[in-house]
């Protein structure tokens, strides 16, 4: 056999074979070669050093948790915040690889006793006892994915960062002759005197003749018109809608069930305070005086009195204790009871339990609906991409928004609205989305030009695809429809004419030389003194009204006996400066203070900023944007 084999091997039909087979092997990785080459698989790239998509992945779901975490069922991961996540984190990574850079470049080196003690120092992972727990680093480490050697190098490098960023801001200060100034202005004083005139207090004006009325709903359409109307056709696709169609079996339903079981149970919790002291005839000394009724403030003297400490632990669960011993031992022991005295690594333990808050585990019965939908809305999230790519299709095909919605069950309305999601009556329009995603919708249909072709984007409200028919553009209601509202209207008006125009004689009257009290006494009109104002806050005297706050910043900007007049929420106010008092910084020797630190931390932070941007100009800071697009998809 191995003889015909190898006769046949050196006949010119096998040699013509192998020949095709290796030029065709030779074609396909040749084309696979061409095909990549040039191709950059790195996210970015800082001063040519790579950032792996591998790495911003990580960054990006590690953030992504931490808001979950923080913001719980107010976090709703849409495509806009993932993208603002993504770009941030890759942004947080450039900055990261060039700072890194330049501390390589200076040759900073950070030797292993300062990251330990900068990881000892960190509150959050810090025991019971306040010092640092072992248990805590590692369940941080835990649910944030990360191995002890990733965070040990990304506190390195972090120190490293640090000691950049201090060398470059430690030459900033704040000079006395910016901080004295700024404090003056900032506490400059001054008094006023002070005329109101709401217009709400304003006489009566004449009836207006209707020809009056006319007129001023003609000269005031902005007031008196229509919205901008849209006759629209407009389709809809959400996983809430599939999730209408997708079955979800009761086997999928007791799977998620072990599955997500955590989720389900609420541990017991126990309401704790601990004595830790180092010796054990103490901790039993402790224990029996906290038996026979010692309140916790005479607990809290004994333990420092023996060199320890009393520490109210809070409500904690067994989870949250590190230490086994002491989770065993509170957890054992009756409400209101003293355990004995508990031996762990930091020291000799009394615990008092205060209250028991029993655990709960929820049943099957009692979460299956919930189960259900949210297994059938996982379900739906898959299937509303397939389902789009087949509607679009379908729309480019040459189908309408009405048969697309038929055949692949979307939501659909054919409306007339205007922005607000309102009809010509003033009604709201129903529209084919919860009422969460109308906002997102209607700016959908408001964006969209006349006569486009259907076409189905993802949007806040789902995946949308809007027709629009027709726009009928903001109109001048007929005076007859809104004669009431043109009345009112022109009373306000009026009202407003006549207190603007008091308040420019009181203003006339006192630049012709009047003091304000005097011109208003002269009017009729009430006026009252203000004083001890100052730019940043307005404080009066006793029994006086609050100061408009559209009066401040005019007022600081008049020269002594100046008048001004300003228009207010509630109709018009007018003041004259009678008394100007400059602040002395020695007066204000804690604000002098801050005011020193702040610029100083402002100047320091202007600084940094420049230094940094010169830094990543030039890196040559490249990012590719298809990877970056898929960084931000779910």
């Amino acid at each position: 056999m191995l003889t015909a084999l190898r006769r046949l091997a050196a006949t010119w039909i096998a040699k013509l074979l192998f020949i095709l087979l290796t030029v065709s092997f030779a074609i396909w990785g040749v084309g696979d070669m061409i095909g990549n080459f040039g191709r950059d698989t790195a996210l970015a790239r800082v001063a040519g050093t790579p950032i792996e998509m591998e790495d911003a992945q990580a960054a990006v779901r590690r953030e992504m948790q931490r808001l979950a975490r923080t913001l719980g069922g107010q976090f709703e991961p849409d495509a806009r915040i993932r993208r603002a996540v993504a770009e941030q984190t890759v942004d947080q990574l450039v900055l990261d690889r060039v700072l890194r850079a330049e501390a390589e470049r200076l040759r900073i080196a950070v030797p292993d006793s300062a990251v330990r003690e900068f990881i000892f120092a960190i509150p959050g992972f810090r025991g019971l006892d306040g010092n640092f727990s072992r248990a805590v680093f590692e369940s941080f480490l835990r649910s944030n994915d990360m191995s002890e050697p990733q965070f040990l190098a990304l506190a390195r490098a972090d120190l490293a960062r640090q000691q950049v960023s201090m060398a470059v801001r430690s030459g900033a200060t704040g000079p006395d002759t910016l901080v004295k100034p700024l404090l003056q202005w900032l506490q400059e004083q001054r008094a006023a005197t002070l005329v109101t005139l709401p217009t709400a207090e304003a006489p009566e004006p004449p009836a207006p003749t209707e020809a009056a009325l006319r007129r001023f709903h003609e000269n005031n359409p902005e007031r008196f018109s229509s919205p901008e109307y849209r006759n629209v056709a407009v389709a809809v696709l959400t996983a809430d809608l599939i999730a209408r169609e997708v079955d979800v079996s009761e086997a999928e339903i007791a799977a998620a069930f072990e599955q997500r079981r955590a989720q389900f149970e609420t541990p017991e919790r126990r309401t704790l305070e601990q004595v830790l002291v180092q010796d054990q005839a103490k901790a039993a000394e402790i224990a029996a005086t906290w038996r026979a009724g010692a309140d916790f403030a005479v607990i809290t003297a004994a333990a420092e009195a023996a060199g320890g400490q009393a520490l109210e632990l809070g409500s904690l669960d067994r989870a949250g204790m590190p230490v086994p011993e002491l989770a065993e031992a509170a957890f054992s022991a009756p409400e209101g009871s003293v355990t004995e005295p508990v031996r762990s690594p930091f020291g000799w333990h009394v615990l008092r339990v205060v209250r028991v808050e029993p655990g709960h585990t929820r049943s099957l019965a009692e979460v299956h609906d919930e189960l259900r939908a949210s297994l059938a809305q996982e379900k739906a999230a898959d299937l509303a991409f397939e389902r789009a790519n087949r509607v679009e299709d379908a729309l480019a095909g040459g189908a309408t928004l009405a048969e697309v919605a038929s055949r692949f069950n979307l939501g659909f309305a054919t409306v007339t609205t205007d922005a607000e999601g309102r009809n010509p009556a003033g009604e709201p329009v129903a529209l084919p989305v919860i009422e969460a995603s109308r906002a997102p919708l209607l700016r959908a249909i408001f964006t969209t030009e006349r006569g486009a072709a259907p076409r189905l984007a993802e949007t806040e409200a789902g995946f949308v695809a809007v027709d629009v028919r027709d726009i009928m553009p903001p109109a001048l209601r007929p005076f007859e429809s809104v004669e009431a509202q043109v009345r009112a209207a022109w009373t306000a008006d009026a009202r407003r004419r006549a207190q603007e125009e008091r308040a420019a004689a009181l203003l006339t009257a006192v630049r012709g030389g009047k003091p304000l009290a005097e011109t208003a006494r002269e009017a009729g009109l009430g006026s009252r003194e203000v004083g001890a104002l100052t730019r940043t806050q307005r404080q009066e005297t006793p029994g006086a009204s609050v100061v408009p706050p559209e009066l401040l910043a005019p007022l600081f900007e008049l020269k002594l006996n100046e008048a001004t007049m300003v228009p207010t929420r509630e109709g018009f106010a007018v003041a004259q400066v009678l008394e100007i008092t400059p602040a002395d910084p020695a007066a204000y020797p804690a604000l002098l203070s801050r005011l020193h630190s702040e610029v100083e931390q402002a100047i320091a932070g202007d600084i940094e900023a420049q230094y940094v941007a010169a830094l990543r100009g030039r890196a040559d800071v490249r990012v590719n944007p298809r990877l970056m697009d898929l960084l931000a998809q779910p």
